[in-house]
């Protein structure tokens, strides 16, 4: 197994929703052992700590219900910065937050992908498609906006512009179950890849995983992967506002994670919505680091899988 230089950033945002306790995440996954998972996998570990928000500007949305701007339009800002000068160095893990550090995170990424002349792609692992802009939000949660950003939606006249928007086939949200009519119809429009969990059901968790990487891997594209705790499914992973049932099991989520490890193209990756506040004794940060792991090589056995006849 490759060994990587894992860059640890911390996102304590809570912003982009009105739950607190996401600001903790950063510290849970710390105490979890993020850290000493990735050390005794092989990997070497640089945590930078926490990011600070930019200075606050004026910041206005014709959309009354859009709350926390300002403040989310700061954090893009500073994460942006930060996850950029992370890939330069190595293996970013932004650590958050909630899911609106995508904003920041996945910019930073984007701009280092168009510096490197490089296709940049984005696995979305998540129950919601979070493609609402902050013109069309009901609840004006700016952690339902991240995707739309990516993909160059109107809308986002008070952030930094999305540096080289995501074509919709570079964009693959995968475990959805939770769609508003809103998002839905502009999905459509969008023809960004949809495998929800009725596909999953249909043809399984591996097939359309690989069909993905398999496009990644032909374009020699760089591999954002962002990582909701609502992917899971809530028995198993309590830690979260966002609880939709009908999530990923704990196997199904690991399996993607291994997936994810043998295709070699994953090159960045966050984890948002980890409420501890929410939690029990730390079950869903534990698990969140175990997928990790899996993510970055540990095995049951160091050897190939068998087929049986």
């Amino acid at each position: 197994m490759k060994s990587r230089n894992c860059i640890l950033v911390g996102a304590p945002i809570d912003s982009g929703q009105r739950r607190p306790g996401c600001l903790m995440g950063p510290a849970a996954f710390r105490v979890a052992g993020i850290a000493k998972a990735l050390i005794d996998l092989g990997h070497e570990v640089d945590d930078r700590g926490d990011v600070a928000p930019a200075p606050f500007e004026s910041a206005t949305c014709a959309n009354p219900a859009v709350h926390s701007l300002a403040e989310t339009v700061a954090w893009t800002k500073s994460l942006a910065a930060a996850t950029e000068g992370a890939m330069s160095a190595g293996f970013p893990i932004i650590m958050g937050g909630d899911h609106s550090l995508g904003l920041g995170a996945v910019s930073g990424v984007a701009a280092h992908a168009a510096k490197a002349g490089r296709p940049l792609f984005l696995l979305w692992l998540d129950a919601h498609s979070d493609f609402h802009t902050p013109l069309t939000t009901q609840s004006g949660n700016l952690h339902g906006t991240p995707v739309a950003y990516v993909a160059g939606r109107e809308g986002f006249t008070a952030f930094p512009p999305f540096p080289a928007p995501l074509p919709p086939e570079r964009i693959c949200l995968y475990g959805i179950r939770s769609v508003d009519p809103e998002e839905h119809a502009a999905l459509l429009d969008h023809d960004i890849g949809i495998i929800d969990m009725r596909v999953i059901d249909e043809q399984g968790i591996v097939a359309p995983l690989r069909e993905f990487l398999d496009r990644v891997r032909a374009e020699n594209g760089l591999l954002h992967v962002s990582l909701d705790v609502d992917f899971l499914d809530p028995s198993i992973a309590p830690a979260v506002g966002t609880t939709v049932p009908g999530g990923t099991t704990f196997r199904e989520a690991h399996l993607v994670m291994e997936l994810l490890h043998e295709s070699g193209l994953v090159s960045s990756l966050d984890l948002v919505e980890l409420n501890p506040f929410l939690d029990e004794r730390g079950r869903t940060a534990r698990l969140m680091v175990d997928l990790v792991a899996s993510l970055m090589g540990r095995k049951v056995f160091d050897r190939p899988t068998r087929s049986f006849p």
